[in-house]
């Protein structure tokens, strides 16, 4: 294990080498908080999104691994009308209105655009390792057997909107965890060493837990996997749309979408998306003979997950 970490060190530290940017998308999560240690001789700055009226976990995370790594932060606090804003154009940039998707993205489109209005030219995100190295809540608890298929089928369905969302804005994004020789690395790491148990809990990522456990403050290092909606607080949305919308409005909408458009709408949420979503791109629904989704007919290309609605399993 031990020449492992250190060629997965080494790797890593020449990826971040490479990198032009001087912003890091900070999140206080373990892959933000790695890059930080690599360029905390840099010169370089971090910037997270912290939603000013939903309940965000990652502002004392962040403040930590920036102190810790002598990165300045930038805070950038945002209403809830801000984030609708955003959530309008992340749809029209990622072309779907999947609430997951959506969710986790629309804090990336916040952060992206925070570079653009500051006059950065490229911004460096953690992309990739939740993949390559089981980072995802719902791999820690499988079978070495099934967790070696699983990593395979999400390394080979991956996907990062970020990139969308940058081109989109005309922002360069530099994603260190992508590396060429770190998804070989990555590949070549048993599964037993990407999910294993420490101190009694089972740990996604262990690999990299273990590797950087001497580098960076043990709170963030064996910190749980807090998905994006979670840190910056747009996981309040789900609960905002509830509260917004009725119970008979909605039935009445879902009803008139499933009749004319032939797509299942699964929560008010969704509903709310689905009709953003309609009035740039139309229907979803795909005139095809391969496997679509049974709620929306979109076609899903093998996978569980459909990436047009959100829908999983399917």
């Amino acid at each position: 294990m031990e020449d492992i970490s250190k060629k997965l060190y080494q790797i890593l530290e020449d990826s971040c080498n490479s990198c032009e940017s001087k912003l890091i998308a900070l999140s206080g999560g373990l892959d933000s908080s790695i890059l930080a240690h690599f360029f905390k001789k840099t010169n370089s700055e971090g910037i997270a999104i912290i939603s000013e009226d939903f309940v965000s976990t990652d502002l004392t995370y962040c403040q930590t691994i920036s102190k810790e790594a002598g990165i300045p932060l930038t805070i950038h606090n945002v209403t809830t009308s801000t984030i609708l804003e955003a959530v309008e154009n992340t749809i029209k940039i990622l072309k779907n209105f999947n609430d997951i998707e959506i969710r986790n993205n629309v804090v990336m489109y916040l952060a992206i655009k925070w570079a653009k209005e500051n006059n950065k030219k490229s911004i460096i995100t953690g992309d990739g390792a939740d993949e390559l190295f089981a980072g995802y809540n719902f791999l820690v608890n499988k079978s070495e057997k099934e967790l070696e298929s699983e990593i395979k089928r999400v390394c080979k369905v991956m996907h990062f909107p970020t990139q969308k969302i940058g081109k989109a804005l005309g922002i360069k994004i530099e994603s260190p965890f992508l590396n060429e020789k770190i998804i070989e690395i990555a590949n070549q790491i048993p599964v037993n060493l990407k999910v294993k148990e420490e101190n009694s809990t089972r740990y996604g990522k262990w690999i990299l837990r273990k590797t950087f456990e001497k580098h960076l403050p043990a709170q963030i290092v064996w910190r749980k996997k807090s998905p994006m909606q979670e840190g910056a607080g747009t996981v309040g949305l789900t609960n905002l749309f509830e509260s917004i919308i009725s119970e008979e409005k909605y039935v009445e909408k879902k009803l008139t979408v499933e009749k004319e458009d032939e797509v299942v709408i699964r929560s008010r949420e969704s509903m709310y998306y689905y009709e953003i979503f309609k009035k740039a791109y139309g229907s979803p629904v795909e005139n095809s003979t391969q496997q679509k989704c049974p709620y929306c007919k979109h076609v899903v290309n093998d996978s569980k997950f459909c990436r047009m609605c959100g829908a999983f399993p399917i």
